[in-house]
Formats: structure tokens, sequence, C-alpha cells
């Protein structure tokens, strides 16, 4: 668990694949984001409880984003929603793969409030066509990135080896992302650990000269 000013961020591996559901509770309000319902809702339904106690006001689950359509980040997205009543939310172009119905998409530079604080969407387009990060800046100390499969530590997501794709998703990577922000930006990827920009800033260009 991460205890920034106005929220917390807590987070939880499901699956087979040990996708990374995180959860961001707003600490006054009590309105909590999910990213990625990816599988497992007994424990999503558990980390919503952890979140719970972070807040000030009775929890409530605002939103669930998902990052992109592949199968392995959605699997628990229909029994959140129904659970929890929230509204959904993904990348505009990802919208007609995803079964469960998507209420708000996301364009580039779009926002999602949760209580008095907001998510930034960073669409980085390559893994999927839709794939959206989502960039939380904490008022005192780094800023926040949710990358999905976009951005991992050691490279960048699978565009199965297909050189077009590949080349979107690297500039995209590049241009919003490592040219958007600064290097003390903590990186929370789909599966695995987090990193920073800083660490990883200085492969990019052997990234772009392997292709992957």
């Amino acid at each position: 668990m991460e205890d920034l000013q106005n929220i917390t961020i807590r987070s939880v591996s499901v699956g087979t694949m040990d996708n990374n559901v995180y959860l961001l509770t707003d600490k006054e309000s009590g309105v909590q984001v999910l990213i990625d319902a990816a599988d497992d809702f007994p424990a999503i339904r558990r980390l919503l409880g952890e979140g719970a106690a972070d807040a000030q006001a009775p929890a409530r689950l605002g939103t669930v984003i998902t990052t992109h359509s592949h199968w392995d980040h959605v699997r628990a997205l229909a029994e959140t929603v129904a659970e929890t009543g929230s509204r959904t939310a993904a990348g505009t172009e990802d919208i007609p793969d995803i079964e469960v119905p998507t209420l708000l998409p996301l364009e580039h530079g779009d926002t999602v409030p949760f209580g008095g604080a907001e998510l930034e969407a960073i669409k980085l387009r390559g893994h999927t066509p839709g794939s959206v990060a989502l960039l939380y800046r904490d008022p005192s100390g780094p800023a926040h990135l949710f990358t999905g499969d976009s951005l991992f530590p050691g490279g960048l997501g699978n565009t199965q080896k297909d050189p077009e794709r590949f080349a979107s998703l690297y500039r995209d990577v590049f241009e919003r992302v490592f040219e958007y922000l600064p290097d003390d930006t903590v990186v929370h990827p789909g599966h695995g650990a987090a990193t920073t920009l800083g660490a990883e800033r200085p492969h990019l260009q052997e990234w772009k000269e392997r292709g992957w």
C-alpha cells in the first residue's frame, strides 16, 4: 500500500498470468477507482474492503477503468460491475472487444475524476489500438503512471512482431510518457514489479533498435 497525500494506492496480483489490479481511494470522499478488474473477484472484493479503511467517508467504487481489451485484464469485470454498480471506462478503440458495456470512452487527454482527485488518460497505441495509461499527479510527491501492458520494466508491451504496431507504441511511449513526465514518475505495469521512468530511460534506444 502506498499512502500519498490525498489518496492511497493498493494492489493485488490475480490469475494465472499474475495480473496487477490497482485500487485508488480518495481519502476524504471515499470514492475509489479500480484499474483492470483482471480476475478473481473475491480477491478484488477484499481489496475494496482494505481500501475502504483508508477513507474518512464511506467508500464507494465509482469507476472501473480497463487499460486494454485483452482477455486477461477483464475476467472479473462483469462481477465487479454487477456487485458495485460502478461505471466502466476504456480506450475508445478497444470498447468493441470488451463484452461488458463501457459507459465512458476515453480519448487521449481525457480525465476521470474520483472525489477530489483525477486520473489523466494517456493513449499508448500499439499493444492494442485503444490502450490507455492512467496518470495520477501527486501534489506532494512523484507522479504515478498505470501503464497496463504498454510499458514494463525492461521494455514495451507485446506488439506481435509487427513493425508498424511497435513503431506506433514506441512513438507514443516516447512522446507521451518519456518526453512528458519526469524521471521520478513511478510506473505501475499490468504485470510484475513497479519501476520509474528514470530507471528505464537509458534503455530507450536499445528498445528501438531491437524492435520489441
